[in-house]
């Protein structure tokens, strides 16, 4: 008697079993979200937040001072190719009135170069008049000759400028282009920090904003009353740095722009330059420049006026006031401030004057 054999269960394939297959993913993944095992990501503590704002606020300060230093060596490469064009238009203008001259010398001489010079004596009815006119020529056609060697000069030079007058203006380009790029890296972090204090309550972005507003080393002294009153300044030794220190006085309140340099808006560096404008003293356009325009002191020697600076790599500058404090533009909606120079790291400081 045979044995009966229970007939193997193959698989399913084909549309069929391709279908099957989807509904049983389908059932597991519909089974999976109802029983509640997978979970979104947790939602970032206000700390873990503005920590994560706090850093993308001085890489976008960063940021804007390579902006600012794109821009003001493009507007330096702009204005000298403005003077290299207009000096090639002039150089342009005598070398048009120099060939003239020769173009007039050159027509008279082959007007009256069909005669030979010995039958212009012969038939001279003044010999001695007509030597004394030769005699003329020759130092004409010597000074003539000069003015030839003059076009060929200028013709030089002209090209040389025209030259420079290219390098420059592509050199403008490559300027304006980098100015872009850094505009954009700004931009990209100012919004990623918004969105950022966007996760966060009304009341914990109050909180941070005051946090912000008094300094990391006062934020939980907000609203009490024995806060310090700022100080008018002291009445530094040196007349200019007196001027520059009332000046930051007066911004007291003004909004942070990036790449703003006042007078109703400034971002760091644009208010201490704007600081000493006010004094008569011209201080490049970026922290990393500024920090070469004066002479270095210790931080135990500062005294009002002196710029200083934070973070190790120059990005943030403020106006010292004396007591350990300073005013600065601290960051997009923090206003020009009076702060503790303890509140950044601190990388040095410079006297201008």
């Amino acid at each position: 008697m045979a044995a009966h054999r229970k007939p193997r269960q193959r698989p399913h394939t084909g549309p069929a079993g391709r279908t099957a297959a989807a509904l049983a993913l389908a059932g597991a993944a519909g089974g999976t979200a109802l029983g509640g095992t997978a979970q979104a990501d947790p939602r970032p503590t206000t700390a873990q937040v503005k920590a994560k704002v706090d850093t993308l606020y001085r890489e976008a300060e960063a940021a804007t001072e390579r902006y600012n230093g794109a821009r003001e060596r493009a507007d330096a490469a702009r204005d000298e190719l403005g003077a290299l064009r207009d000096e090639a238009a002039r150089r342009t203008e005598r070398l048009n009135t120099s060939r003239e001259a020769l173009g007039s010398f050159a027509a008279a001489q082959y007007r009256a170069g069909g005669i030979d010079p010995g039958l212009r004596l012969a038939l001279t009815s003044d010999p001695g008049d007509y030597l004394e006119r030769a005699s003329l020529a020759e130092r004409v056609g010597d000074r003539r000759a000069s003015a030839l060697a003059s076009v060929r000069r200028q013709l030089v030079d002209l090209a040389e400028l025209r030259e420079r007058a290219g390098l420059r203006a592509a050199e403008l380009e490559q300027h304006r282009g980098r100015a872009a790029r850094h505009k954009e890296s700004v931009r990209a972090r100012l919004a990623a920090a918004e969105r950022l204090l966007a996760r966060l309550t009304a009341e914990e972005r109050a909180a941070y904003a005051r946090g912000a507003a008094e300094g990391p080393d006062r934020a939980d002294r907000a609203g009490r009353a024995d806060m310090p009153a700022p100080r008018a300044p002291s009445g530094p030794a040196d007349g200019r740095a007196a001027r520059a220190v009332a000046y930051a006085y007066g911004a007291l309140g003004k909004p942070y722009v990036w790449g703003a340099t006042g007078p109703g808006a400034y971002d760091c560096s644009g208010l201490t330059q704007a600081a000493w404008r006010s004094a008569g003293v011209a201080l490049p356009r970026t922290t990393y420049t500024q920090i070469e325009a004066g002479r270095r002191v210790a931080r135990s020697q500062l005294a009002p006026g002196d710029l200083v600076f934070f973070y190790p790599g120059i990005t943030h500058v403020g106006l010292y006031i004396g007591d350990g404090r300073m005013i600065h533009a601290p960051r997009p909606g923090s206003p020009v401030r009076i702060a503790g120079i303890d509140e950044m790291p601190f990388a040095g400081a410079v006297r201008v004057a």
